[in-house]
């Protein structure tokens, strides 16, 4: 008998978006990929998700720094408090070289060593408010520090308690929680992501155009004493509907957070919010790519998460008078419908879906008039489980 507890809460979105790069390689070129024999354009999972966490730290009043200057950072806290730069610098560096996280020490252009300068190996990856617990930390052994050498190479000791600096590192709150942490150097700090996003990947083939652009001289131009721009280059751009999938692991969160149903249904609604409203940042001032999705389906499952990316392994065609994100949409209902009669329909605790089209959809579930009437149904049924037997 299937179990009625919610495990998974999966987030399918379209979203067409126009001229763009969201997301560039290493050459500032669009990032593609080959699916289905076809060339789509392609935006990163960590493009995304750092645009999904952004917003989600706004949504939660949270931040989380990921950083290798952590001690900078602290230092330039205890400069604000009115310490010496110098004396703050010495403790920046001595908070940064006091755990298990092995260093190096930053240098000038001229590659000579900057004493108390510590770049931490691994980033770490801590509440924002660990930058004050790390400076208090520091106001308490002024005095241990204003005696103390400088740090002027990876084999120099703080003088600061270890245990102390490393339990500021472990130290977490909701961002943490909802996407984990990769800190293997320090003890227990590691914490499993309750979140899995997807690459998004557009439903049908992309073709990468180049465009190239000129900048006037105003002097030149008002002047016209000579001809031809003041700049010229060129940029890669493409334009396409996106299939973006994620999904919550509900226990996982809870692994992380403890028993605390206010915060979980916190976390999980900004979450869900932020994953679906959110657009990489990348060349916003010169191609402003704020759409909204045009479809969002999310269902509770009770079993595992399930992508519908194989909806569009084999790309979808545009009409004249549909363009994409139309069959899209019918080609990731029709596929949710297969997926449901393979796996059965006792996994899915409650299904739905919010579109800017007026069409039902019936593989995506009930439609909901309202995204925010999705969210509520959705956060509803996955986080208040109806008994056993019983209908969603």
């Amino acid at each position: 008998m299937t179990s009625s507890t919610a495990r998974f809460i999966d987030i399918h979105v379209l979203h067409p978006i126009p001229f763009s790069n969201l997301n560039r390689d290493d050459a500032n070129a669009v990032k593609t990929v080959q699916w289905g024999g076809a060339l789509r354009t392609r935006v990163s999972s960590q493009c995304w998700k750092r645009a999904a966490r952004e917003d989600f730290q706004t949504r939660i009043g949270q931040a989380a720094l990921r950083t290798r200057r952590i001690g900078e950072r602290a230092a330039r806290e205890l400069c604000e408090r009115e310490w010496p730069a110098d004396l703050a610098l010495r403790a920046g560096g001595h908070l940064a070289a006091g755990s298990s996280i092995k260093f190096e020490l930053a240098k000038n252009k001229d590659k000579e060593i900057i004493p108390n300068l510590v770049l931490t190996n691994a980033m770490v990856y801590v509440p924002e408010t660990a930058v004050s617990e790390l400076a208090d930390l520091a106001e308490e052994f002024r005095t241990l520090l204003e005696a103390a050498k400088d740090i002027k190479k990876p084999a120099d000791k703080s003088v600061l308690p270890k245990d102390r600096i490393e339990a500021i590192l472990r130290s977490r709150n909701g961002v943490i929680n909802l996407f984990g942490r990769m800190l293997a150097e320090v003890d227990e700090a590691g914490v499993d992501g309750a979140v899995q996003v997807a690459h998004a990947l557009t439903t049908h083939t992309t073709d990468v155009e180049v465009d190239y652009f000129s900048a006037v001289d105003d002097i030149t131009a008002a002047w016209k004493d000579s001809t031809g721009s003041g700049h010229m280059g060129h940029a890669e751009y493409s334009a396409g509907t996106f299939y973006r999938f994620a999904t919550v692991d509900l226990r996982d969160l809870t692994a992380n957070i403890g028993d605390e149903p206010d915060a979980l249904r916190e976390l999980t609604a900004a979450f869900l919010s932020a994953f679906i409203e959110s657009v990489p940042h990348a060349k916003k001032n010169s191609t402003a790519p704020h759409t909204l999705p045009s479809l969002i389906h999310l269902s509770v499952r009770t079993d595992r998460p399930v992508s519908y990316a194989a909806a569009f392994e084999k790309p979808v065609h545009a009409t004249e008078t549909s363009g994409f994100a139309e069959p899209s949409a019918n080609h990731l209902s029709a596929y949710a419908q297969a997926a449901n009669a393979m796996l059965g329909n006792a996994r899915i605790l409650t299904s739905g879906f919010f579109s800017i089209d007026s069409k039902d959809l019936p593989g995506l579930g009930i439609r909901h008039g309202s995204l925010d009437e999705l969210l509520e149904t959705t956060l509803a049924r996955a986080l208040n489980p109806a008994p056993a037997g019983t209908s969603a």
